[in-house]
């Protein structure tokens, strides 16, 4: 089959790679109708996520038509269209019985990315996302091994286009999480740092959730302007204002926001010194957003991270924090557990997802869409990959 491979930073290619099989009892062999190139997949493509091996299939963001499953499958069967989660879980474990789905304690047989892990079981499984997460082979390929088909994979009703389902895969029900995790309800007021595809799901999870107000932050216009016409956000350009916080303060009384989402995560662009720290290994993750988010919330307030963190951060400023009451919110997404909710609300018309895809693209032109998403060519919002297409 041809799938995308990793061979180094900014080395990507469609290749003909070994189809998968099935492993499992519990597994089905999925053949991929559409996959998207989401905002951390760039995070390896830029070689910033250790433990990748050469060879190894992207692509986490992924659904299509089931063609084999294990005798142990009961919950889809072969034919059946579905969307499957980024994270692997086995809907059994301590984590999972909570409905702390990212949490689960049996599917990765990596170390996990904490660097004070003790004898701490890692967290779960992923789909084409380095070793650390267990070296699953992703979805950004014709075909894909899904394990723990019981869990994951959610049936679609026929007719519905992939594109109107395809980000309940991640993007979906992570920019949900972030808006439930940062309290957002009836006449809030919110800050969103990021207008990438997880900002702008953030926006509209928070719309659907009541936010009156949403300012969102970012240093590109084309996204701040489809952003502003597509949920009423206030724009700010961070190549305008170099201080949003200062400015967001100003326009809610002087108090802040009750609630900042980060949607842009380790890789944020900051002040010189944080440019200067990172490259210096003095901290694995910028700060700029951690401290302009506690400047915009108001006392009492939450912040919710839904961009990817690493390792530690330099001048995190807890005193400011403590000061203000600030609450945080962050972590994986619990994908299975919003997925049939977030499914309902794309059926009835209250969310629309499928309106950031900007291109669309056949496997084969992938490293170029990579390419463009990188480099924020061609107004570049959400690559969509279609397996099989001319």
């Amino acid at each position: 089959m041809k799938a995308l491979t990793w061979h180094g930073a900014h080395d990507v290619r469609v290749e003909t790679v070994p189809d998968p099989r099935l492993e499992a009892d519990d597994d089905l062999l999925l053949r991929v109708t559409a996959t998207a190139i989401c905002g951390s997949d760039l995070h390896i493509y830029r070689g910033k996520i250790p433990d990748m091996e050469a060879g190894d299939i992207l692509g986490h963001e992924f659904m299509g038509v089931v063609e084999e499953v294990g005798p142990a499958v009961t919950r889809v069967r072969r034919g059946d269209r579905v969307v499957v989660p980024f994270t692997i879980s086995c809907g059994e474990c301590f984590f999972c019985e909570r409905d702390l789905y990212a949490a689960c304690e049996r599917t990765n047989p990596g170390r996990g990315a904490i660097i004070e892990k003790k004898d701490a079981r890692p967290g779960a499984g992923m789909f084409g996302y380095s070793h650390l997460y267990g070296g699953y082979a992703g979805g950004q390929a014709e075909y894909v091994r899904v394990p723990r088909a019981n869990v994951g994979p959610l049936v679609v009703p026929p007719g519905v286009p992939d594109e109107r389902v395809l980000f309940l895969s991640d993007i979906l029900p992570t920019g949900y999480q972030a808006a439930q995790n940062a309290g957002v309800g009836k006449g809030s007021t919110v800050a969103i740092y990021g207008a990438g595809p997880v900002g702008m799901m953030s926006a509209a999870c928070a719309r659907l959730l009541g936010a009156e107000h949403i300012f969102m932050v970012d240093p590109n216009p084309y996204r701040l302007r489809f952003a502003a016409e597509a949920w009423g956000v206030e724009p700010i350009d961070l190549n305008e204002c170099d201080d949003p916080a200062e400015f967001i303060i100003g326009r809610t009384g002087f108090r802040g926001v009750d609630a900042t989402i980060d949607a842009i995560g380790f890789e944020a662009k900051g002040s010189a010194v944080d440019t200067m720290a990172t490259t210096l290994k003095m901290e694995s993750s910028s700060g700029f957003v951690l401290r302009q988010a506690i400047a915009a919330t108001r006392r009492g307030g939450i912040v919710s991270l839904a961009g990817v963190y690493a390792g530690f951060v330099q001048m995190f400023l807890v005193g400011d924090a403590f000061d203000k009451g600030i609450g945080f919110r962050m972590g994986q997404t619990h994908v299975q557990h919003f997925m049939p909710m977030l499914l309902e609300r794309v059926l009835d018309g209250s969310l629309r997802p499928e309106v950031i895809i900007s291109h669309r693209m056949a496997l084969a032109d992938a490293a170029r869409g990579y390419e463009i998403f990188e480099e924020k060519r061609e107004d570049c919002r959400k690559v969509v990959l279609a397996p099989g297409s001319a």
